[in-house]
């Protein structure tokens, strides 16, 4: 419904599935994390896998534009709810952060929008840092998508695509980067 209301801060017609949740989730070594961030959480599907991975005494800090679902994110889930830019995440969360995981609409945002919050994201991860998202199959072969990965490659030492989630609507991949490259 949020999506209809405001699409211009709703990138996905649908919540993300269980199956494309644990996929994100997955390889991030999210038992071991002291901090993660949650980039455009929306109605927390994947929200809730973070924290059914997460070890005791764990902080989630979730990164929600649209005021709608920010408010519903802070009601149903333990969570630390900042309504902000993910371009301002470094301002958000001043120290090094184990893991982000994204659900921002990467293939509709300008390229400076995603090279902005890409330089916000490597900023904030410490040594050895972690980040994911997920792209739709139908928009994956669009310059923008192409784009992405190719700005994901420049800024993390391994980028790993996995295979499609079908049980996802639309059906997905998920991106995957390990260590960010530092300057």
């Amino acid at each position: 419904m949020e999506f209809l209301r405001r699409p211009w801060l709703t990138g996905a017609v649908a919540a993300s599935s269980r199956r494309l949740a644990a996929a994100m989730t997955d390889a991030l070594d999210l038992e071991r994390a002291a901090t993660v961030v949650e980039l455009g959480p929306g109605t927390g599907a994947i929200t809730e896998a973070i924290l059914s991975r997460l070890g005791a005494g764990a902080r989630l800090v979730a990164v929600e534009l649209n005021p709608v679902l920010a408010a519903r994110l802070a009601k149903r889930y333990p969570v630390e709810v900042v309504r902000a830019s993910a371009a301002d995440l470094a301002e958000i969360v001043p120290h090094p952060v184990d893991a982000v995981v994204s659900g921002l609409p990467w293939t509709v945002m300008p390229a400076a929008e995603q090279r902005r919050i890409l330089d916000a994201v490597t900023a904030v991860l410490q040594r050895g840092g972690r980040f994911s998202t997920f792209a739709y199959a139908h928009a994956g072969w669009t310059p923008p998508a192409k784009r992405f990965a190719a700005e994901l490659a420049a800024r993390f030492s391994t980028v790993e695509r996995t295979g499609m989630v079908w049980a996802n609507l639309p059906p997905a991949y998920v991106h995957r980067a390990f260590e960010p490259h530092r300057a």
